[in-house]
């Protein structure tokens, strides 16, 4: 079901942009957009692992260095026939993880030094099979085709907005028309960028969902992720990770869950809603 929502919530963003394209600059005007947020989002892509891993300060470790965590990790990579990928240690406080990187074969692990402190080993690697989980399903690539399409109808929604503001009234048209329009401009400006990220949340939170599934299937349940998920939404209330806004998707929990955010605008699905799919899959 979540392969076929992201399909379906895929198709919806890619019709969103034909839509948009059209009404302000027909098909070209919406290649343009989509192949400039392309090539934007694919270099973000090709360089995400460097990138978030520098901003959060995450550091390289050795088997010899964390032994407990490259154990767990290389018992679920066997049993997911992935490749083994680097493992990073982030010194916060915080309890959170992350899974980064272009493909499999360059795919790194992040997690917190508080996430260590905080859960039992079978929590732990519950954490990691979800991450791997990300890793197998390819969802930093998912993530960057979707951030592309919806970039784009960012830039032709900024676009009606100037078109509305200096060229979406002619008098040769006549008043009627000008006035048509210039509404019709102002409709793409406000509604085709909350749209875009209303299936952009959604999409993210299926996915969400697809590696809580996937991790259970390396691990053979899902209760061990199901009780650290309660451990990590109870302390995040009172002991928030440092993030940028722009990277709490890649959390296994929301850093920014601290701050009140409706579910549909929110990256990641309601823990609770999380909890109950794991444990049915364990029954």
């Amino acid at each position: 079901m979540n392969y076929l929502k992201t399909i379906l919530l895929l198709t919806c963003m890619t019709l969103l942009l034909i839509w948009v394209g059209g009404m302000i600059g027909g098909q070209q005007g919406a290649l343009f957009a989509f192949i400039f947020s392309l090539i934007m989002n694919l270099s973000a892509y090709w360089f995400s692992d460097k990138l978030v891993l520098a901003m959060y300060r995450a550091k390289p470790v050795t088997e010899s260095q964390a032994p407990q965590i490259y154990r767990m990790v290389k018992e679920i990579t066997q049993t997911a026939h992935l490749p083994m990928p680097k493992i990073y240690i982030i010194p916060q406080n915080a309890a959170n993880a992350f899974a980064t990187g272009r493909n499999p074969q360059h795919a790194a692990v992040a997690v917190t030094e508080g996430i260590m402190n905080l859960l039992t080993d079978d929590e732990l690697k519950g954490v990691l099979a979800h991450e791997l989980g990300h890793v197998k399903n390819r969802d930093i690539l998912i993530g960057s085709i979707v951030a592309a399409v919806a970039g784009a109808i960012m830039m032709l929604a900024n676009m009606a907005r100037w078109a509305a503001m200096f060229g979406g009234y002619s008098r040769d048209r006549g008043r009627n028309q000008g006035g048509s329009n210039i509404i019709g401009l102002l409709a793409v400006t406000i509604l085709a960028p909350i749209a875009a990220l209303l299936i952009q949340m959604a999409i993210s939170r299926s996915r969400e969902y697809l590696a809580d599934e996937t991790g259970a299937k390396f691990i053979h349940t899902g209760l061990p992720l199901a009780g650290a998920l309660k451990k990590l939404e109870a302390q995040a209330k009172y002991k928030p990770l440092q993030a940028n806004p722009q990277s709490a998707h890649m959390f296994i929990v929301n850093p920014l869950s601290g701050q009140s955010l409706l579910n549909l605008f929110s990256t990641h699905p309601p823990i609770k809603s999380r909890i109950e799919k794991l444990e049915r899959l364990s029954l």
